[in-house]
Formats: C-alpha cells, sequence, structure tokens
C-alpha cells in the first residue's frame, strides 16, 4: 500500500510496525491524510475485532481489511449526517436561550474567547483555562486546551458538588492534535450544562470511553 492509501489500516491498527512508523513520518507533512484519519478515528473502535464472515462462517483473509474499510465508510457518512443535524439543533437551541450538547470538529472560522470566571489546570495530557459564565439555563463554558495530542474523541464533563455529571461537548481531536510541535495553536470551544455556576465542582476532560486527561476545579 502506499502512504495514501495506508489511511484506513493504520486508524484500525492493521499495521506492521514498520510500516506505522512509516506512515506516521508522512503523516507529519499531509494535511489530506490527515483530515481523512480524524474523520476515521471516531469509527475505529466500533470496527476493531469485527471481520466480514463467509457462508461458510470463515474470514475472508485477502478482503477482510477492504471490508473492514468499506464497512466503517458506510457508518461513518451516517454518523456524519448525525453529527451535523446534531449541530444545528444545538445551535437552534442554544439561540433561543436553552442548553444543547454540542459536537464540535477542528474549529472552522473565528473561534469563541474566554470569559467570564476562569480556572486553569495541567497535567501529563492536556493544559487547559476554561471559563464559567453564569446563565438563568445553567451555566455556560468555553473551554481552552493545548498540549492535546491526537487522535481522540474527548468529552467536556461538568461535574456538580453532589457527583451529578452532564456532557457539555464532545469532540475530536485530529493528527498532530493541539498546542503542540508541528501544531501550535489551541483548541477553544464552547458547550453549556444545566448545573448552575455555583454547584460546579469541577470539569472533566475525558477520553471518550477511556480516561480522564485533565480535571479543573471551579
Amino acid at each position: 500500500m502506499s502512504d495514501h492509501t495506508d489511511v484506513g489500516a493504520y486508524s484500525l491498527g492493521l499495521l506492521e510496525q514498520a510500516d506505522r512508523e512509516a506512515f506516521e513520518d508522512h503523516l507529519a507533512g499531509c494535511e489530506s491524510c490527515a483530515a481523512e484519519l480524524a474523520e476515521l478515528s471516531p469509527m475505529a473502535d466500533l470496527l476493531r475485532g469485527v471481520e466480514p464472515v463467509d457462508p461458510a462462517g470463515d474470514p475472508p483473509a485477502e478482503a477482510t481489511v477492504t471490508q473492514l474499510i468499506r464497512r466503517r465508510a458506510t457508518t461513518q457518512r451516517y454518523r456524519a449526517r448525525w453529527q451535523r443535524a446534531a449541530g444545528v439543533a444545538a445551535g437552534l437551541v442554544f439561540l433561543a436561550g436553552g442548553i444543547a450538547v454540542g459536537i464540535a470538529a477542528a474549529p472552522q472560522g473565528p473561534q469563541p474567547a474566554l470569559s467570564g470566571q476562569l480556572h486553569s489546570a495541567a497535567s501529563a495530557g492536556a493544559v487547559g483555562t476554561v471559563g464559567l459564565v453564569a446563565k438563568t439555563w445553567g451555566t455556560q463554558l468555553t473551554l481552552d486546551l493545548s498540549k492535546l495530542h491526537g487522535p481522540l474523541s474527548c468529552d467536556l464533563v461538568a461535574v456538580s458538588r453532589s457527583g451529578e455529571k452532564q456532557v457539555a461537548l464532545t469532540w475530536m481531536v485530529p493528527v498532530p492534535g493541539y498546542g503542540v510541535p508541528g501544531h501550535p495553536a489551541h483548541l477553544v470551544v464552547e458547550g453549556g450544562t444545566a448545573i448552575a455556576m455555583k454547584n460546579l465542582a469541577r470539569v472533566d476532560i475525558d477520553v471518550v470511553d477511556g480516561p480522564t486527561l485533565l480535571s479543573i476545579p471551579v
């Protein structure tokens, strides 16, 4: 396979170590492959361990990777349609003064500015500052992140003093990430929670179905 056609196999973890290292060297300088990997990464967990099976019950040896990638592409198209619809719905709810769970990809156009009450923290996985603004419907959160390496899918989780958790935002982190060598720009995203600002204890940045990268006490 050429470097450009290794994207699907790399996101599934199917490349041998030498091929993986060669692809990562290529990826550092190829914007098109990085963009494609960012689109495919959220589906990798869904497809790992899933293999097409023939009528006899045995997976076809040569067609496995191709069929997996095609299956993932179909799933990704449905996911993309759902994300667009959810994004429109979230925008409408925010405009009406309500609460929405947003879905963010790579920042496009002007990014929101940090405002309100600011709190910061750092960990081995990320450095972040969150801005809190009290609203009649809860709390508006603006998050600035750096030293965040991709590919990842992340949640911004608001945690109340009583332990209640609400996902305020979900987004994808493409390769190489944000505020990292080769990509110094920070990620700035905005979300909202029904938890009143006075009742917030912290906000967490979690890997989807994974560990907490960063906790910011508020």
